[in-house]
């Protein structure tokens, strides 16, 4: 009994040690579709979803779906490139890799990307509210 309680107790301290919460604490930036001017540096800009066939909230569906989008380079406010990206779960390491090339050193530990809003049964979201969501480890 003794050995059973010492290595539960053992697991739990070695599981709450091993990641410190400061570490692991999820962070959140935003793409818009907006170009700030006279940025330094690179900036990142949604420039338009082409496809979103993401499965509504309160729908069942067989396939999860997918988003394609443009995404826009800027570095000192001139136009870098226009790339297409696909997000869906088969991509996101792609995708992750390709954001981590233009983000600030403290954001390039990429957790999630998501395109918001999620569309929902009966609603058409407008084109103008898409943004995406980057979630990254500090």
């Amino acid at each position: 009994m003794k050995k059973s309680v010492l290595f539960l107790f053992m697991m739990i301290s070695s599981l709450a040690l091993a990641q410190s919460p400061e570490s692991q604490k999820v962070k959140y930036t935003t793409i818009k579709q907006k170009v700030c001017p006279n940025q330094r540096g690179f900036q990142l800009v949604l420039k338009a979803i082409v496809t979103d066939s993401r499965c509504p909230e309160g729908v069942t569906c067989i396939w999860e779906g997918e988003v394609t989008a443009v995404v826009s380079v800027y570095k000192d406010s001139k136009l870098i490139e226009d790339t297409t990206l696909v997000f869906s779960m088969e991509n996101e390491e792609d995708n992750k890799k390709w954001f981590s090339k233009y983000l600030p050193e403290k954001q390039k530990k990429i957790k999630s990307i998501g395109v918001v809003p999620y569309p929902k049964e009966g609603s058409k979201i407008d084109p103008e509210d898409y943004y995406l969501k980057i979630g990254y480890l500090r």
